[in-house]
């Protein structure tokens, strides 16, 4: 670590330890709230696009969701281990540990994904049955799917490098890579369905081609102004750094792991009441995407000032982080809520305008999640906090119970008494348990930053 690093570095820890909170988290919430809110779009857009193609082919993107849980677990986990750990750090100034930690997470993510894109093509066929595709779906996931495995490795290590520039305060340079990236793969989806007529394989295609770039922008990125650079040599697989990207990663691994498996349970059950459910059931999850991308970006913008703030031990600006971070959250929530619920039909007929069975289940699943998005503010930016500070237990359990401690045996408690309407309101149940557990699990932290 050079001189000129060191100082850089030193004054982004002045900076963060005593600019006022509400326009440094501000700040640093904007490009975050950018990245989130256009990567939440690509992916609406993805759908909409494809669902030119007919029900079946909008339901394959759905039968992907899971597996794209998996490679978000993954790229999070070494980007939120990793980021976590460099925060602290950097806050108590101890700038050579960063620099281990940035790589060994790169390095990790990259052939994380290398090995998960060889055993996914490999057994392409019955990945795509386990994740919940129909005979009458299985050709459009078959093509879709191939090409998001191949781009796994690059889309983990975009999500781990902004991340890591994230928590280093540097969301303007993680806005640069996922935005430009978004940005093609909006462009590029309909030249590959539409004039090149390749279908759902060409949604896939130019989503590889969109990580590969953006990969490609963050780790230039990487190397401006004050970030830890991504360097070979600090590349330092030991067991004592994989153990702190546990410490702060697994939240993020198991978050994303049990969406996975709730993904490919809630298809499979979805499935035996027709295609038009899973694809219902996707449009609705690609809209309220945004809500959840607008909350998880000023929840990042919080995160660096929460694990710099908390290194250094100034646990008073920790909390006034969080109140500042929960009001921005919920405010937004409540009309948004409001809107959607009266425009639901609306909403789903613009994904489907001529299949009525999708466009009356879609319109159900979307008023039933309206009641409980409000809640989501508090249950994010809680788990982020916990997260941030590398309160391991309490973060990965708020992070599993959303999807896994509700969710899950909701489904199959659910669905035998309602059949299709058990399904679609299994969510927002789910979410309001979670918010009733998370109560507790807040009090807990607070009380040891006394």
């Amino acid at each position: 670590m050079n001189t000129g690093e060191t100082s850089l570095q030193n004054e982004k820890f002045i900076k963060m330890t005593t600019a006022p909170i509400g326009p440094l988290i501000t700040g640093l919430a904007i490009p975050s709230a950018i990245i989130m809110l256009i990567s939440a779009l690509y992916n609406m857009v993805d759908t909409f696009f494809v669902s030119f193609l007919g029900t079946s082919a909008t339901a394959a993107v759905g039968v992907a969701f899971p597996l794209m849980a998996v490679i978000q677990a993954v790229g999070f986990f070494f980007g939120h281990g990793s980021g976590n750990y460099i925060a602290r750090e950097l806050g108590a100034q101890n700038f050579e540990n960063a620099s281990k930690m940035a790589a060994t997470g790169f390095f990790s993510a990259f052939i994380a994904g290398v090995l998960l894109a060889v055993f996914g093509i490999l057994f392409l066929d019955p990945l795509v049955r386990l994740l919940g595709a129909t005979d009458t779906i299985l050709p459009f996931a078959r093509n879709y799917i191939r090409f998001i495995l191949m781009g796994a490795p690059f889309m983990m290590c975009s999500l781990m490098q902004n991340n890591l520039l994230r928590y280093q305060g540097s969301s303007f340079y993680g806005m640069i890579g996922m935005v430009g990236g978004a940005l093609i793969n909006i462009a590029l989806d309909p030249l590959f369905i539409f004039v090149f007529h390749w279908g759902t394989g060409g949604a896939g295609f130019a989503t590889m081609i969109s990580q590969f770039i953006s990969s490609c922008l963050l780790f230039w990125a990487s190397g401006k102004n004050d970030n830890v650079r991504i360097r070979f040599k600090y590349f330092s697989p030991s067991l004592a750094n994989y153990r702190e990207m546990v410490r702060g990663g697994l939240p993020s691994l198991a978050r994303q792991g049990i969406a996975s498996i709730a993904g490919i349970c809630m298809n499979n059950l979805a499935g035996a009441f027709g295609d038009e459910v899973i694809a219902a059931i996707t449009i609705v999850q690609r809209v309220f995407m945004m809500a959840a991308s607008l909350i998880a970006g000023i929840g990042q913008g919080f995160q660096p000032v929460c694990g710099f703030n908390y290194g250094a031990k100034l646990f008073t600006r920790v909390k006034q982080g969080f109140r500042f971070s929960l009001i921005t959250m919920t405010i937004p929530l409540i009309p948004l809520c409001i809107f959607g619920f009266i425009f639901a039909p609306q909403i789903i007929t613009l994904f489907r305008p001529d299949d009525p069975l999708l466009i009356e289940i879609g319109t159900k699943a979307f008023r039933y999640q309206c009641y409980t998005i409000p809640l989501l503010g508090w249950i994010t930016i809680n788990s982020m906090m916990m997260q941030t500070m590398g309160k391991a237990f309490e973060a990965s359990l708020l992070a599993i119970a959303r999807q896994g401690l509700f969710m899950l045996p909701l489904l199959f408690l659910l669905t035998p008494l309602f059949g299709v309407n058990g399904i679609l309101v299994s969510q927002p149940a789910a979410d309001l348990g979670t918010f009733i557990l998370s109560i507790p699990l807040s009090i807990r932290v607070f009380r040891v930053m006394q």
